[in-house]
């Protein structure tokens, strides 16, 4: 039996089936999460997509009603990952990504668990995992679920549309290395179920506000710094900044790629006071990894050319500990 049978049957088997992902989601935590809701609900089960926290308001065209956040909604998610039989970990491959309070409940169920992720090191943590550091997308993987487990015919739309968002966001629009045939055919494969990209990159790129606009001009025309003897942009926002603007989650998702477009650059990285910490998101090109940046430096991870981390100290102080590492890391 195949791994993707093989879960296949567990869901077939299960009686509460709880959909988790990682904190901060993302558009593959999501797409993933609710493309399998969607599936598992074709075999007239139901299930629960509890997530650490909300869906940012750029993703909510996807109707995210289906999520309950443990930081909203705390007694719901406690009440039902107790009671759950099968939980599936999308798109993370350690407990520790979903936060201490879910993590907790997640290592104390007794549910069996099936991981589904395309990150490197993955941690021994569920029953059936399912690791695969080439794919481009956990969202692609879910269609790889569905393909192989011989139900390709119940791809439709519905479930067709998060999938092909969670690949959409995760590539870059299809510009990261990590997009390989494969990618190419589950989108044509997508496509055949009836989804309709052009809408979806037209609900993805024209959904800006005014207030998210004038940020991101004060960002890149005030506090963009370029390191020209390395090819590294930075850019820093304090949280005083972020409210002058009227900060939504989501608002500053394109800073980093934005610093990328600039010619000749190796990598774009951006600070975010928010939420009583700094949060770093990073992106580069080519060969110029940040993933052990991110890693070693700043309690983070991800892919080789798209990652994220945190930091304590403030914004200047950890602009101060980046430069003093970008020689090292991009000499």
């Amino acid at each position: 039996m195949s791994i993707y049978k093989e879960i296949e049957a567990e869901i077939l088997n299960a009686s509460n089936i709880v959909i988790t992902a990682h904190k901060s989601p993302d558009g593959d935590s999501i797409g993933s999460s609710l493309g399998l809701l969607r599936f598992i609900q074709k075999f007239g089960k139901e299930a629960a997509v509890c997530h650490p926290d909300p869906a940012p308001g750029f993703l909510h065209w996807v109707d995210v009603s289906a999520i309950i956040p443990m930081s909203e909604q705390p007694e719901k998610v406690v009440e039902r990952m107790n009671n759950a039989d099968l939980i599936f970990c999308l798109d993370y491959n350690s407990a520790d990504r979903v936060g201490e309070d879910m993590q907790v409940l997640l290592e104390n169920s007794k549910a069996k668990k099936i991981m589904i992720d395309h990150h490197l090191d993955p941690a021994d943590f569920a029953d059936i995992m399912v690791s695969e550091v080439t794919a481009s997308s956990t969202s692609e993987l879910i269609v790889e679920l569905i393909v192989h487990s011989g139900n390709e015919s119940l791809l439709d739309e519905q479930i067709g549309i998060p999938l092909y968002l969670g690949i959409l966001t995760d590539t870059g629009a299809f510009r990261f290395s990590s997009v390989r045939p494969r990618t190419h055919e589950i989108l044509a494969i997508l496509l055949k179920a009836g989804v309709r990209h052009h809408l979806i990159h037209e609900v993805m790129n024209d959904n800006n506000t005014l207030s998210r606009l004038r940020l991101q001009g004060f960002a890149l025309s005030e506090k963009l710094e370029v390191l020209d003897a390395y090819k590294v942009g930075i850019i820093g926002l304090s949280k005083e900044e972020l409210e002058k603007y009227s900060y939504q989650k989501g608002d500053t998702d394109t800073l980093a790629n934005q610093i990328l477009s600039i010619k000749g650059m190796k990598a774009g990285i951006v600070f975010t006071e928010r939420d009583g910490m700094i949060k770093i998101s990073f992106r580069s090109k080519g060969d110029n990894h940040v993933n052990m940046l991110a890693a070693e430096h700043f309690d983070g991870g991800g892919h080789a050319n798209a990652a994220g981390g945190r930091s304590d100290l403030s914004v200047n102080e950890t602009i101060e500990k980046l430069k003093r590492l970008v020689p090292e890391y991009f000499g």
